[in-house]
């Protein structure tokens, strides 16, 4: 039986297929960080509702409630999300003078809608972003610009770092977690462990620290996209294109285990692809030192992880978690993003990772047949259900990757496959059954002479097969 801890660390269902989103959106829904909370403005009328949420920051910055302080907090946002000119929202900056002087006062917010530089949608989006920089003002050397996404563990906010003019991400711990000394120190071991990995293809980290009441670990803005959105897009991705990203993340997941740290949560949706191709792998939130022998004594018998890409050594909650669990969450990672299907699927978390303990792989190229017969090896040999059969090191993965994105044979993959063909010819040909003669009988000698010619018709039936295999 598999144990999942709620007060540690459920796995994150993100990503999960329709047959298992009822349970993934319950789980969003009721841990969804809402940053908008704090305003108190009525939710009928956007032009009210983004007044509101200015008046709510400006208070929070020191500034008056009305007046030119307002007025270019609202100008500066309009302008910074490109929504309307510098020269629109002078226009209606003069018209809202013009009618304060006619006694006939109209907000700056509400001349943006009736000039239509501005719809009420927006409005709506402008106030949302309006309350995540409340959030954000506490957090002193940056300006938060947007919220990125939200999840049960952290909203990530889009930000410009003040002193060095760069933009970057701030993930905040929720309130409901800050006083949790296990969510604030996971959080912060986040921040240590991605601290400690310097290399192009992971998400690099900058800053984890305290302000005010929010905990925040600041990282590298990745203008973007994910692997999950390209799987959602073209539902099968390309063999070649998909070979060059996971060769990417094998390298950086090669960086990590070197020093010592293994990711536990590679996925789809933690591969992020930037406007250059460039692939970083993200989300630090449940790596582990290989050698934190207190950590796994803690976390025995539990599941860390994503459901349809956990191993089976995480499910299990073994101690010893090394460099092939990430393999294998590679492996299956790889294998939606050329199948279209996630390896193991099922009508829950527990279903599905019960199959990753006991069911049979469907081969990737029975399920798309257009992939090449070097890639299918080279899954199954990174999602073998026992860690040792499998690539024990992100360099010999990268080894078979090279020879098949050249057109060769994966060298290791395609020697096991072998090995597996050489040793059921052994057992077929032990599984011959000689027939007691009866040396009485005249037709005895014609009788062995038939069951040897059938005996050594199979041995070069299963040469044939081998030598074949060699050959592809």
């Amino acid at each position: 039986m598999v144990s999942m801890s709620e007060n540690v660390r459920q796995p994150d269902l993100s990503g999960l297929p329709p047959t298992a989103r009822s349970e993934d959106t319950v789980r969003m829904g009721s841990g969804q960080l809402n940053a908008a909370s704090g305003s108190g403005a009525p939710s009928g009328d956007p032009a009210a509702s983004l007044e509101a949420a200015a008046e709510a920051l400006q208070a929070q910055m020191g500034g008056t409630k009305a007046g030119t302080n307002l007025d270019t907090l609202v100008s500066r946002l309009v302008v910074d999300q490109g929504l309307a000119t510098a020269d629109e929202v002078a226009h209606c900056l003069e018209q809202a003078r013009q009618l304060q002087r006619e006694q006939n006062q109209k907000s700056l917010v509400q001349l943006l809608v009736d000039n239509e530089y501005v719809t009420k949608r927006q409005l709506t989006r402008l106030k949302a972003i309006l309350e995540a920089e409340r959030s954000g003002q506490k957090i002193p050397g940056y300006r938060v610009l947007g919220k990125v996404g939200a999840g049960a563990m952290a909203t990530v906010y889009k930000a410009k770092q003040l002193s060095l003019d760069r933009l970057v991400a701030i993930k905040l711990l929720p309130r409901k977690f800050s006083q949790n000394p296990q969510f604030i120190d996971r959080f912060y071991a986040e921040g240590r462990a991605a601290a400690q990995l310097n290399h192009p293809n992971i998400v690099q980290a900058y800053d984890v620290g305290k302000a005010g009441e929010y905990h925040y670990f600041v990282m590298e803005y990745v203008d973007g996209r994910t692997v999950f959105d390209d799987i959602t897009k073209q539902k099968r991705m390309n063999e070649k294109e998909a070979i060059e990203l996971i060769m990417q993340m094998a390298d950086a997941l090669l960086h990590a285990h070197e020093r010592g740290l293994i990711h536990r949560d590679v996925k789809p949706k933690n591969i992020m692809i930037n406007k250059e191709g460039v692939a970083k792998l993200a989300d630090m939130g449940l790596a582990r030192a290989i050698t934190d022998k207190e950590a796994a004594e803690a976390e025995a018998g539990k599941a860390f992880g994503t459901p349809y890409y956990i191993s089976p050594e995480q499910i299990r909650g073994e101690k010893v978690v090394g460099p092939p669990a990430d393999i294998y969450s590679l492996g299956a990672t790889l294998y939606h993003m050329l199948t279209g299907n996630v390896p193991f699927d099922g009508p829950n978390p527990s279903a599905v990772m019960h199959k990753h303990l006991k069911a049979e792989l469907v081969p990737p190229d029975h399920v798309n047949p257009k992939l090449s017969t070097g890639i299918s090896e080279i899954i199954e040999m990174m999602m073998a259900k026992d860690p040792k059969a499998r690539y024990q090191s992100c360099r010999d993965l990268l080894v078979d990757l090279k020879a098949v994105r050249e057109g060769k044979s994966p060298v290791l993959a395609h020697r096991e496959q072998t090995s597996a063909l050489a040793g059921l010819a052994s057992m077929e040909a032990a599984a011959v059954v000689e027939v007691p003669q009866d040396a009485t009988r005249p037709d005895a000698g014609i009788r062995a002479w038939m069951l040897w010619t059938l005996v050594a018709l199979l041995a070069v039936s299963v040469t044939i097969n081998v030598v074949q295999v060699l050959a592809r």
